[in-house]
């Protein structure tokens, strides 16, 4: 479709954006990093090691990757809003499988079906979101950026929420939290099944899509590493809070600050999202998320761990919306499923291997700070490579 179709079939482009951005909400936001807030009372009661807990999040981010692997096929089949919706319930049904058993056979399935279903709606999600912000070619970016805002909604909900309730019930009550976050899935996911999302408008755009790896090798190993080191962070970092002394109330607070930090995403970033300039906006974006993985390194004071959250947070969420703006700016609109779905492979990837590593590394040196260290170094890395990606079609100089 062409700019005028667009702008006359999405008349409120972005509410429509904000209803779509509950998918990865659901998926991402409660589905994947609510886990992190249960985790400490889990690994306490059901006497998991690091190295367990973190495959917990490797077997989610293995699902993610399944799905990411599956979701060209999956949009062309069923189109995009199918594929959204599909994968959103499928999450909503991985919470309250969490719930319902301590088994660790079962809960690492409930992991794995929320990796799937949330790579899912991810995936066609961010392609839908992208199609519907070209209506409004002078916005776009920032049209884009609302969908990608969208986690920080399901962080914010389950900070507010999760440590009280644990707080609450006392030790052993991690399955009562599970129940929660369902019921909060359960809600959020009744406008994305509602929405007038146009699925009849995408399935056959996608069947002449074009997408090579080559040119855009060094920017998948930079977001390949993206994905390893945010994962230690967003894993782990409940459980540092927690050994240094934080109660309910400073866990709520961090996981929080978090949240919050991605409802000013979308103002921030806005000009660098515009840069169309190779890997430029993401190397910008992922060094400042690398400082904010950074800052507890040096302490466990709120001085260090507040701003930690606010910066990692207020970067994290944009990093993802920088490799939308990308692929935008350098493939044809029919080639953006196939080209999202190969950044999610990478990033997949590394968030497959980060957690069941760093959990091995915190084991053997008995220490979450060094695990920490490990994740603000790839996240360094990664913005280092991104920096060498030029446009698609543009040698180096």
């Amino acid at each position: 479709m062409h700019a005028p179709e667009l702008h006359q079939t999405y008349a409120h482009p972005a509410r429509l954006i904000l209803i779509l951005s509950l998918a990865p909400t659901v998926g991402l936001g409660i589905g994947r990093f609510a886990y992190a807030l249960v985790l400490p009372d889990m690994r306490d009661t059901l006497t998991w090691s690091y190295s367990a807990a973190g495959f917990m999040n490797t077997v989610n981010a293995a699902g993610y990757l399944a799905g990411a692997l599956l979701a060209s096929h999956m949009i062309r089949t069923f189109g995009l809003a199918a594929s959204v919706r599909w994968g959103t319930l499928a999450c909503v049904l991985s919470l309250a499988l969490c719930a319902m058993s301590g088994n660790f056979y079962v809960l690492s399935f409930a992991r794995l079906l929320a990796g799937v279903g949330a790579a899912a709606g991810f995936v066609g999600g961010g392609a839908l979101a992208a199609t519907i912000a070209q209506s409004r070619p002078e916005r776009a970016n920032f049209l884009l950026s609302l969908f990608y805002a969208g986690p920080g909604i399901g962080i914010l909900a389950s900070g507010l929420v999760a440590p009280f309730v644990l707080q609450g019930f006392g030790p052993g009550s991690w399955w009562i939290v599970w129940w929660a976050m369902t019921a909060l899935a359960v809600i959020m996911t009744i406008p994305v099944l509602l929405a007038p999302l146009h699925a009849d408008t995408t399935a056959t755009e996608t069947a002449a899509a074009k997408f090579a790896i080559t040119p855009v090798l060094i920017y998948l190993t930079g977001y390949f590493l993206f994905g390893a080191g945010y994962i230690a962070y967003m894993t782990f970092m409940i459980a540092y809070v927690r050994d240094a002394g934080g109660g309910a109330a400073a866990q709520s607070a961090f996981w929080s600050l978090i949240g919050l930090s991605a409802f000013v995403t979308p103002w921030v970033w806005r000009r660098v999202l515009a840069l169309d300039r190779g890997g430029l906006a993401t190397t910008i974006i992922l060094g400042v998320n690398a400082i904010g993985a950074a800052m507890p390194i040096f302490g466990q004071s709120v001085w260090l761990l507040a701003p930690s959250a606010l910066v990692f947070g207020v970067a994290f969420f944009a990093v993802v919306g920088s490799t939308t703006a990308f692929v935008r700016f350098n493939y044809p609109p029919q080639a953006w499923p196939t080209a999202i779905a190969a950044m999610t492979i990478s990033f997949g990837i590394g968030q497959t291997l980060g957690p069941i590593v760093v959990g091995a590394i915190t084991d053997a040196m008995g220490s979450l700070s060094f695990a920490l260290n490990v994740s603000a170094a790839m996240l360094a890395l990664g913005a280092v490579l991104s920096a060498f990606q030029r446009k698609v079609g543009q040698k180096p100089s």
